[in-house]
């Protein structure tokens, strides 16, 4: 009987260190099962929230030398230029649209150094002078990382200027300003804040192209008064790529891809249109470009016109209209041209 339940014990002893082993072996693969199904999904969670280097794209370097196309050939610019030298009147408006306060800048051809609409911004900048003689003495003393010019005014001192420091060079100085924009957003490795102005101010033109309606039909003249003579101003000016990017009618004589063109007296019905705007380009404290605007406008010819019999003639501010001839201003034109064609 002893033997039997001696028997009986062990078997039962056996049944239970076997049914432990096994408890043990399936909570070991279950432990395995739920380590795989860690490995499987916590990558996929570190590749969005990681900053490892590994996993993540190499910063740009800072320094790196870049390559910039311009009207007198190619010029390496390291980085970020910090210390700019700008030599146009238009280049001074794309720099401050970009965020850049030049160490020196050519003062404007108005102003004491600066036009109104730009000399808060430009306070503690030091003047170079007229953009058609900058003073080089002083560029040299500024020791600049970046000079912009343009060639029509500075291609004989450009082998002077890119001595002192890297040199750009825009090829024209039109009304084509936004060419000369993206060249400037370039050297100064702007390139995307150069790409959000430009449309901002296309997105403003668009909408008040529409905004015109009817009006876009208004044949607008475009004169200009000044010690060489009057002038028409086409389409290759200033104000005359705006007024072409709006949609705006011209006058045969001014609908020419031309800069401008001298009329006599005589020959002054060229000037006619539905509205005229006019600038009278003088010295400060000098009328006689004023007193012959005036004996113009006074005279038989001009009176015949149709902008004179409807009282469609105004004078306008030629820093606006054409002397600025920047970002800045191109705005302030845009601004001008609805108010006058009173469309708000």
């Amino acid at each position: 009987m002893k033997r039997q339940t001696s028997a009986r014990s062990m078997r039962h002893i056996m049944t239970s260190l076997f049914a432990f082993c096994m408890l043990v072996v399936l909570a070991g693969c279950g432990g395995g099962a739920n380590q795989a199904q860690q490995t499987q999904t916590q990558p996929a969670a570190a590749t969005e929230t990681s900053t490892a280097p590994a996993q993540t794209a190499p910063a740009a370097d800072a320094n790196a030398e870049r390559e910039v196309k311009h009207a007198m050939g190619t010029t390496k610019i390291k980085g970020t230029p910090q210390r700019v030298v700008i030599l146009t009147n238009e280049g001074t408006e794309a720099l401050l649209a970009l965020g850049v306060k030049p160490v020196a800048a050519v003062q404007s051809w108005d102003g004491e150094p600066w036009y109104d609409h730009i000399k808060d911004e430009m306070a503690g900048v030091e003047a170079l002078g007229f953009e058609n003689e900058p003073n080089l003495e002083a560029i040299v003393g500024l020791n600049p990382d970046l000079i912009i010019g343009n060639k029509v005014r500075h291609e004989k001192v450009y082998d002077q200027l890119s001595k002192i420091a890297p040199t750009v060079f825009s090829e024209e100085l039109s009304g084509r300003w936004k060419t000369n924009f993206k060249l400037y957003a370039e050297a100064l490795n702007k390139q995307a804040e150069g790409e959000k102005v430009l449309k901002e101010f296309d997105d403003r033109v668009a909408a008040a192209k529409e905004k015109l309606g009817s009006k876009i039909g208004t044949k607008v003249s475009v004169v200009k008064y000044s010690k060489k003579g009057v002038q028409i101003y086409q389409k290759d000016t200033f104000s005359g790529v705006l007024l072409d990017q709006l949609g705006v009618a011209r006058p045969d004589s001014q609908n020419v891809d031309n800069f401008a063109e001298f009329v006599s007296e005589e020959g002054m019905s060229v000037m006619d249109g539905d509205v005229l705007f006019y600038w009278v380009s003088e010295a400060k404290g000098d009328t006689a470009i004023t007193e012959m605007s005036k004996k113009w406008m006074d005279s038989p010819v001009f009176k015949s016109l149709n902008v004179a019999k409807n009282n469609q003639v105004f004078q306008v501010s030629e820093t606006i209209w054409n002397t600025a001839g920047g970002v800045k201003a191109a705005n302030l034109l845009l601004d001008d041209i609805m108010k006058r064609l009173d469309v708000k």
